[in-house]
């Protein structure tokens, strides 16, 4: 799987444990040391920390390993897989930190109108 479809993957599994204000930021421009950000808002931390368990999951089968997780008892969980990395926000620590300024120069992706590769 590329990147490009492991951060779609993220995006969606994201929306499927009722994330909100997901954005997929594609950063290959901007650093070398990884393709895409994830960004989602969060209610709580259990649906913060289910969303991060099933992208873990689904990222080991792929044999993409979590390099490092971060935050996992505070209101913004990071996860690095090497070339995506996934952020996990309570509403106030997202308004708070506010990355899609931070890195307002990488363009946000349709990541729900890219299909995976397996169903095109």
């Amino acid at each position: 799987m590329s990147s490009l479809e492991r951060a779609c993957l993220c995006a969606r599994v994201c929306e499927q444990f009722k994330g909100q204000d997901i954005v997929v930021l594609d950063v290959t421009k901007i650093t070398p040391l990884f393709d895409y950000f994830i960004i989602t808002t969060a209610n709580n931390q259990r649906q913060a920390h289910a969303i991060a368990e099933e992208i873990r999951v689904l990222m080991k089968q792929d044999h993409a390993n979590r390099r490092n997780i971060e935050g996992k008892d505070s209101n913004w969980i990071l996860g690095d897989y090497g070339d995506v990395v996934l952020h996990i926000f309570t509403d106030d620590a997202r308004e708070l930190y506010d990355l899609e300024r931070l890195w307002g120069d990488a363009p946000q992706l349709d990541w729900q109108s890219h299909k995976p590769a397996d169903s095109q």
